[in-house]
């Protein structure tokens, strides 16, 4: 025992199971050294503090309080705290707080048995909005939005962790453990997930947003449009297509008569005739190179199609516009 009140490891019982977050007690300060801080929806998001405290019985924290968000979680033992309003509340094993920003508290372990805490103090700050929309992140930005609401209201009475968010700490703490590929990212999505799980203690069913679905038509289309740009210089056909997006043949024509007003053919045809139309201009290569490369098994088969679409001959077109 130190002479701070703390204590070095937790001690276990014979028969007892084993203190799962134990190993955390091997280094201390292993994730508070990290320089977390990274980006969430709308807020920027700093981590002062994220480590396994562990205080000898009768223990006493002064009243204090932060101006940021700090995470109390009970993994072990009991105690109270008691808040400057006066109001106490029991800790448990297996409970939550939340204190701050600028709530004033004190904490004390029982004084027949050591209490072990899980604590995240860490800065949420509302960023500056940036220019342009953000690709992809609308739906995570609503997320964010909805925890620091939950957040900002969340009672100052205990909550059980219903949603285990205390696991989020261990799986921070193996990543910086095991040191693997991404870690980083590995370690600051476990500090999303336990300000998530805390939150959703405390949200109500009409909270709970509803998940966004994509319309699968215009899904469909899209993935099938880009697969033409990327195969449109080999031979192609409907049912290949169809087979990637998953869909019939029937109902991918159907999807680009609605989404493409076109038939899927004549949507092959536009691409490959865009690109050929590009090299007639830009090179000096023979035509029935430049079919071959762009899908034209039969080079003479372009001649019709593409007189048709731009109203005179390859030939032509390049004479047109100032090649020869």
């Amino acid at each position: 025992m130190q002479t701070d009140g703390r204590l070095e490891t937790p001690e276990r019982k014979s028969g007892e199971t084993p203190f799962p977050f134990a190993r955390m007690a091997r280094k201390r300060d292993a994730l508070d050294r990290l320089d977390l801080r990274f980006r969430w929806g709308r807020y920027g998001i700093r981590v002062l503090h994220c480590h396994l405290a562990a205080f000898a019985p009768g223990h006493v924290i002064a009243f204090h309080k932060h101006s940021e968000y700090e995470f109390h979680f009970i993994p072990k033992g009991k105690g109270t705290v008691t808040y400057a309003d006066g109001a106490s509340f029991e800790l448990q094993e297996g409970v939550f707080y939340l204190t701050g920003p600028d709530v004033g508290h004190e904490q004390r372990s029982d004084e027949n048995e050591p209490m072990y805490e899980l604590c995240l103090h860490c800065e949420i700050v509302p960023l500056a909005d940036e220019s342009g929309e953000a690709w992809g992140d609308e739906l995570e930005m609503r997320e964010a939005d909805e925890c620091v609401r939950l957040l900002q209201t969340m009672p100052a009475e205990p909550s059980l962790d219903r949603y285990h968010a205390m696991s989020a700490f261990l799986d921070a703490y193996r990543a910086w453990e095991e040191q693997p590929v991404g870690f980083y990212t590995t370690v600051k999505q476990a500090m999303i997930q336990i300000l998530l799980r805390a939150a959703r203690v405390h949200a109500s069913p009409e909270d709970t947003g509803k998940i966004p679905e994509r319309d699968m038509k215009d899904h469909r289309f899209r993935l099938a449009v880009q697969y033409i740009e990327d195969n449109a210089a080999r031979p192609i056909a409907l049912e290949e297509v169809a087979e990637r997006v998953q869909v019939s043949p029937r109902q991918l024509q159907r999807i680009f008569q609605s989404e493409g007003r076109t038939t899927f053919r004549d949507w092959v045809e536009h691409v490959r005739l865009q690109r050929i139309s590009s090299d007639l201009l830009q090179t000096d290569r023979p035509i029935e190179e430049i079919a071959l490369e762009h899908g034209f098994v039969n080079p003479n088969y372009l001649y019709p199609v593409f007189k048709h679409k731009f109203g005179m001959t390859p030939s032509a077109y390049r004479r047109l516009h100032g090649v020869r």
